[in-house]
C-alpha cells in the first residue's frame, strides 16, 4: 500500500499523541471486565486491551474512530466477511514469523514464500469484494477499499493467482530426484551427479526393480552413461517432460561433486556428498521460482497484518453493542467538542457495566431496571462533590463517567441517549488503596502520595475521578487536605467527580468559588432518596446531611418514636 503506514484508528498522515491510563484507572475503570466481556481468547484480550487502554484527546482521530466503528456495528457481513478474512491474515503473520528462521531450508522458504503471496492475494480479493458490497460511510475503510481496488489493478493479480498456482504444483511435485555415481579405479564411489528431477517417488515397483533385473541378468558393463531405457518411469524428467525450471538440471558431467576418500582403507562419506547435491538441487530449483515473484516483491501482506488487532477490536465491540441494544439498553454515537472547550453534555447516561451483567443468563437486571441521569460538565459546573447514602449510586455514576469517556475516545458508542464531550487529555482515579498497601504509611498517607501523584501529571485537560477518597476514622484530617484538593482542581481547571461521605466537604463552595482563582466552578451534587428509598438520581442539591439518614430510619422502623412503640406493645 506504497508502504504508508495506513490505519484503521488513525487518519493517514496524522500522528496521534496517546497517554497510557494508570495501574490504578485500569483497575478501578474494570477495563479487564469490560475485555472479558469481549473475547474469551487470551491474543484478543491483551490487544483490544492495549489499545483500550491507550487514548488520544485529538478530536479529529477520535471522530475518525467512531465513523469507522459505526461502520462496523451497521454492517453485521462486513463482521462477517472480516473475521473470516482475520483467519487467513492469521496464516500471514504466523508465515511471516517463519521467514525470519535463517535455518529454513530453501524449498521450505519457498514453499511459505508461496504460501503467503496465496495468502495476500486471497485477502486483498476478500476485501475488495467485501467493501465494495457494502455502503460505507468512513474515511478509513473508504480509504481502505480504494487502496485495495489500487492494488488488486496494478498488479495483475489474474497472472500471479496462476504463477502462485504453477509453482505450487512444481514444488509441490516434487518427489524424487534421480543420481548418477561415478567410481574410481577400485570401484570406489568418486563423485555424484543429477541426472533427472521427477514427479514420482523412487519405489520398488519402478527403478529398483528394473535396477536388479539389469544387474542379475547380464555380466557385462552397461555401454556409456545413457540412461533413457529409464525415464519411462521419471515422466517428470527435464530432458522429456519439460519441467519448467529453465535449463535442465541433467547429466553427471555438468553437476559433479567429488566424494572424499580415505584411500587406504575404502572408507567414503558418500551419505556427505549425496546430501550435498540434493541440497545444492533444491536450492538452484528454489532461486529459479522465487526469481519468478520478484516483480511482486512490492506487494506486502505484512500492512494487513498490521491491522489484525484494529480489526478485531471493533469486531469485538460491535459484537458486544449488538448484543447490549438487543437486550433493550440504548447505545449512541458520541459528539466530539473541542477538547479546549471541556464540557459533557450526556442525556440518559447508564454505566456499561449494568449492560454487561444483564447479558448474563443469570442475571435477572433489565434495561428497564436501570436508573439513566442527566450529567454535564460546562462553564456552571467543572468540579462535583457528590454526596449520598451508602448503595446510593455514588460510585456507579462516578464509574459511568469515565467509561463513557474511555469508549467515546476509542470510538466505541456510550451508553447513553446521546452524549456530546471534550476528549479528556487523559483519566485519572483515586479509588480507596488496598490495605495491603497501605502498612508503610497509613491509608490516609498512602491516598495523599497518590493524589500528589496525580497533581504532579494532571492538565486542565485531564478527567479526575475521586472515590471516597481520604475517608479515614478522623473525619478532620480527612477533611482538612480534601478542601486542599478540591481548591487545587479549580485552580488547575480539570474535570472531576469527587464522590464522598464528608457532607461538609460540599458546604459552603460559594467561598472557594470565590477565593481561588479559576474556571473550573464547583459544585454540589446529591444522589437522591425518595420516601426512604434510594432513587440512584443525581441532581445538583446541598448535601442532604442527616435527611437521608431520617429517610432510611422512617424506612426500616428504627427511629426513637417506632422503637418506643414496639417496646410498650411487647410489655402490655
Amino acid at each position: 500500500m506504497k508502504n504508508e503506514e495506513f490505519s484503521l484508528r488513525c487518519p493517514l498522515g496524522r500522528e496521534a499523541s496517546c497517554k497510557t491510563l494508570s495501574k490504578e484507572a485500569i483497575n478501578d475503570l474494570s477495563v479487564d471486565y469490560i475485555c472479558n466481556a469481549l473475547t474469551k481468547d487470551s491474543y484478543e484480550f491483551n490487544i483490544i486491551k492495549q489499545l483500550l487502554i491507550n487514548i488520544t484527546d485529538d478530536e479529529e482521530v477520535i471522530r475518525y474512530r467512531c465513523d469507522v466503528f459505526e461502520d462496523f456495528l451497521r454492517f453485521p457481513k462486513l463482521r462477517e466477511d472480516l473475521t473470516a478474512i482475520l483467519v487467513k491474515l492469521k496464516d500471514l503473520r504466523d508465515i511471516e514469523r517463519f521467514q525470519k528462521d535463517t535455518e529454513a531450508s530453501h524449498f521450505w522458504q519457498l514453499i511459505n514464500r508461496l504460501r503467503e503471496l496465496d495468502g495476500y492475494v486471497d485477502c486483498i480479493t476478500a476485501i475488495k469484494s467485501t467493501l465494495e458490497e457494502i455502503d460505507i460511510q468512513s474515511e478509513g475503510l473508504i480509504y481502505l477499499r480504494d487502496r485495495v481496488r489500487e492494488i488488486y489493478s496494478d498488479s495483475g493479480f489474474e497472472v500471479l493467482k496462476e504463477d502462485i498456482a504453477e509453482m505450487f504444483s512444481v514444488a509441490r511435485n516434487l518427489r524424487s530426484i534421480t543420481l548418477g555415481v561415478n567410481l574410481d579405479d577400485m570401484l570406489r564411489p568418486k563423485s555424484v551427479g543429477v541426472i533427472s528431477l521427477n514427479n514420482k517417488a523412487f519405489t520398488d515397483s519402478g527403478l529398483l526393480k528394473r535396477f536388479v533385473k539389469f544387474a542379475s541378468s547380464q555380466s557385462e558393463l552397461h555401454d556409456g552413461t545413457d540412461v533413457s531405457g529409464f525415464t519411462s518411469f521419471h515422466p517428470a524428467n527435464p530432458l522429456t517432460s519439460g519441467f519448467g525450471l529453465g535449463t535442465p538440471v541433467s547429466g553427471a558431467q555438468n553437476d559433479l561433486y567429488d566424494i572424499a576418500s580415505s584411500g587406504l582403507t575404502g572408507a567414503d562419506p558418500m551419505s556427505d556428498a549425496l546430501k550435498k547435491v540434493v541440497t545444492d538441487i533444491l536450492k538452484r530449483t528454489v532461486n529459479s521460482l522465487k526469481s519468478t515473484l520478484n516483480k511482486y516483491v512490492g506487494n506486502s501482506g505484512y500492512t494487513f497484518i498490521k491491522l489484525m488487532p484494529e480489526i478485531t477490536f471493533y469486531i469485538r465491540f460491535a459484537e458486544l453493542c449488538d448484543r447490549i441494544m438487543e437486550k433493550g439498553f440504548t447505545l449512541s454515537k458520541a459528539e466530539i467538542n473541542q477538547k479546549s472547550d471541556r464540557t459533557t453534555d450526556a442525556k440518559g447516561i447508564y454505566n456499561i457495566k449494568l449492560a454487561i451483567k444483564a447479558l448474563s443468563a443469570e442475571e435477572a437486571l433489565r434495561a428497564e431496571d436501570i436508573v439513566t441521569n442527566e450529567f454535564r460538565f460546562d462553564d456552571d459546573a467543572r468540579v462535583y462533590i457528590l454526596t449520598g447514602p451508602n448503595r446510593g449510586g455514588k460510585t456507579t455514576i462516578t464509574q459511568a463517567v469515565g467509561l463513557a469517556y474511555l469508549l467515546a475516545q476509542n470510538g466505541i458508542y456510550v451508553p447513553a441517549d446521546a452524549m456530546s464531550l471534550s476528549p479528556a487529555d487523559n483519566i485519572f482515579t483515586h479509588f480507596p488503596a488496598d490495605e495491603n498497601d497501605t502498612v508503610d504509611l497509613g491509608r490516609l498517607g498512602e491516598e495523599s502520595k497518590r493524589l500528589a501523584e496525580i497533581f504532579n501529571v494532571a492538565t486542565r485537560g485531564s478527567l479526575l475521578l475521586l472515590n471516597e477518597s481520604l475517608a479515614t476514622t478522623n473525619v478532620s484530617e480527612g477533611l482538612y487536605i480534601a478542601r486542599d484538593v478540591i481548591k487545587a482542581m479549580r485552580y488547575l481547571g480539570v474535570r472531576c467527580i469527587f464522590n464522598t461521605h464528608m457532607h461538609d466537604l460540599a458546604r459552603n463552595l460559594d467561598e472557594i468559588n470565590k477565593d481561588i482563582e479559576g474556571d473550573s466552578k464547583i459544585e454540589s451534587m446529591v444522589t437522591g432518596v425518595e420516601n426512604g428509598k434510594r432513587s440512584f438520581k443525581v441532581f445538583l442539591a446541598p448535601p442532604q446531611g442527616v435527611s437521608y439518614a431520617k429517610d432510611i430510619a422512617l424506612k426500616y422502623g428504627v427511629t426513637f418514636e417506632k422503637i418506643k412503640n414496639e417496646i410498650d406493645q411487647r410489655a402490655e
